[in-house]
């Protein structure tokens, strides 16, 4: 894994690697591109992990295959960030459902596989899969960034944990990017917000997660629109963990 901070401004991976290994994803790549250089990314080098909810609610989701489109849009985005082509995926529910890591090349209808041999589909508690992505990253020995890209449909089970997790994981080069499936009236969304909001540095030490809505068909949402919302807090985060020391 590849992810100190690049000298030059061209993608971890090229265009033309990733029409030779990906050729359905150039599309994305291209989309994800053009927000990684409106951010001001270009050149940044990061790890890139992937959070699925795989509550009872998620059902129709994986069934209409939007989670394999939300898969295959943190891919392409990690091509530019990250060299190795490999995003690792957490599923949760109740408990960490399942771990995977989602390859450039080896990616098409693999969402849609996994979730069906990971059984039930229970609660939605999201401090056992961020302890996941913690354990991963320490354990990868890295001290560069990594981006979380966190899905869900809605609020967790322990509030509390939650926030314990979130606030511990802050001394870590970790952003946590959560995005929200469904009814954007509902108010199971008011937690994420909340956790976008958590004060700095009383509760932590830097502004580690942003939060955005994807709409109830998040499969129709605008590529672009999605990638700009996935990296618009990134760069903030960037600058206030070098502030803080927590990155070099």
């Amino acid at each position: 894994m590849i992810v100190s901070n690049g000298s030059e401004r061209a993608p971890a991976i090229s265009l033309t690697k990733v029409m030779e290994r990906a050729p359905d994803l150039v599309d994305l790549y291209k989309a994800a591109g053009s927000s990684v250089r409106a951010h001001g990314l270009e050149g940044v080098r990061a790890a890139v992990y992937l959070v699925l909810d795989r509550s009872g609610s998620m059902r129709p989701y994986y069934r209409d295959g939007t989670m394999q489109h939300l898969a295959e849009q943190v891919l392409s985005l990690s091509a530019h960030l990250d060299d190795d082509g490999v995003v690792p995926v957490v599923f949760f529910s109740t408990d960490v459902d399942g771990c995977t890591d989602l390859t450039l090349g080896r990616h098409r209808g693999l969402m849609d596989k996994l979730h069906a041999n990971l059984g039930h589909m229970g609660r939605t508690n999201y401090h056992w899969a961020m302890d996941e992505v913690i354990d991963h990253y320490l354990a990868s020995g890295s001290e560069a960034p990594a981006l979380v890209v966190f899905q869900t449909d809605g609020g967790p089970t322990s509030r509390l944990a939650a926030e314990r997790y979130l606030c511990k994981a802050a001394r870590l080069p970790l952003f946590w990017q959560f995005i929200g499936f469904g009814d954007p009236e509902d108010n199971e969304f008011a937690f994420l917000h909340k956790l976008d909001t958590l004060a700095v540095p009383a509760r932590r030490t830097v502004d580690n997660a942003g939060f955005f809505h994807a709409g109830r068909t998040p499969r129709t949402t605008d590529d672009n629109r999605v990638y700009d919302h996935l990296l618009h807090e990134f760069p903030q985060w960037l600058d206030a963990a070098r502030a803080a020391r927590i990155l070099e």
